[in-house]
């Protein structure tokens, strides 16, 4: 292609009628920009939406430049460079990313975290993507986190960015008096412009980069109390006993992740109940309401029996009755298999755990 000026590449006829100068034009060759264009322009006829501020500044820039160069072009023009273009896209095969940073975007998730950091380390790249969409898709924590350890003014344009909802809601994260400032700091922002914005935007996604990959999920009370859910009540309480000697914040954190048979009532709603017990072998559901006889499991029992039908309510008392006296172990191990029925149901979404009073103050804090 040659790569002379747009109006030397374009058909230009002598002064006239607008329509003969269309007839009696001679197609010329078009460079790669003059066609880049064309196709451009005749795409937004038809009404389709071009991401184009995708596009590096550079060639927004000279696209718009070509486009303000173009005038008429005629109809055999136009032909030959759709034509063109839809054959080199019948032509193509398979299309891979754009550099190594859209490279690792698109294998973010089936790559380890490790490998990613890595390469992005060695090759000096960050993470693809616009800032403020990145910043946009945190969870509503993250927001609270970054908006305390910005300033009043950065904060204030965060809030601005984001969506109603989940600008409310990071409000409702932050301490009063540090919400208000920066709700006020919002009426200054009428003169920030784009430049100033989206450098906020990179600085606050930089720091999402340069945050160190940890090798677990879950807060560390999350997995202790995840482990001691499985454990026997003797266990478990011990374990709890020794946390409070050594870390009573360390182990209110992790009561806060327990969840056992005695909690079903303040964490199991009423209508659930049904759901839960069709889901739980009858055999191990017999087994645990038939050793819940102490203080702190016998109103699991009864909760869970006063809220199914009455006629399968009788059907498991006298079931239990039947089974008698059971052995602690037994009865612990039956428990356990509920719950964990229990906590399978709530992580296909089938049903939610009640908050605890506790953690909702904490939240609210």
């Amino acid at each position: 292609m040659h790569k002379d000026s747009a109006v030397s590449q374009l058909p230009i006829a002598a002064p006239g009628n607008a329509a003969n100068q269309v007839a009696t034009t001679q197609p010329k060759p078009l460079g790669s920009k003059a066609k880049a264009a064309i196709v451009v322009r005749l795409l937004m006829n038809e009404g389709a939406d071009l991401p184009l501020e995708d596009l590096p500044d550079e060639l927004q820039g000279r696209l718009i430049q070509q486009m303000g160069t173009m005038g008429l072009v005629d109809r055999d023009t136009l032909t030959t460079v759709i034509d063109e273009f839809a054959t080199k896209l019948d032509g193509i095969g398979l299309s891979f990313p754009n550099g190594l940073a859209e490279a690792l975007s698109e294998m973010d998730g089936k790559i380890s975290p490790q490998t990613a950091a890595r390469l992005r380390k060695e090759a000096g790249v960050r993470q693809a993507g616009h800032p403020w969409s990145r910043l946009r898709a945190l969870p509503v924590p993250d927001l609270v986190a970054m908006a305390k350890a910005e300033s009043i003014e950065v904060a204030a344009v965060l809030l601005s960015k984001l969506d109603t909802a989940k600008a409310a809601a990071m409000l409702g994260g932050l301490p009063g008096p540090l919400a208000r400032r920066i709700t006020y700091a919002v009426s200054q922002t009428g003169q920030v412009t784009p430049d100033a914005v989206d450098r906020i935007g990179l600085s606050l996604a930089s720091q999402l980069d340069d945050k160190p990959n940890v090798a677990f999920a879950d807060d560390p009370g999350a997995r202790i109390g995840a482990i001691l859910n499985q454990s026997a009540a003797t266990i478990r309480n011990d374990m709890l006993t020794g946390l409070d000697e050594t870390d009573t914040d360390f182990a209110s954190a992790v009561r806060k992740s327990i969840f056992t048979f005695a909690h079903i009532p303040a964490r199991i709603l009423a209508r659930d109940v049904p759901k839960i017990i069709k889901a739980i072998d009858p055999e191990v559901l017999v087994t645990a309401l038939a050793a819940a006889t102490d203080e702190e499991t016998a109103p699991a029992a009864e909760y869970l029996l006063g809220n199914m039908s009455s006629r399968m309510a009788d059907s498991l008392r006298e079931e239990m009755q039947e089974k008698g006296k059971v052995k602690i172990r037994d009865g612990e191990v039956a428990m356990t298999e509920v719950i964990a029925a229990i906590r399978a149901q709530e992580q296909a979404g089938e049903l939610t755990l009640v908050v605890p009073e506790s953690e909702e103050d904490d939240a609210e804090d």
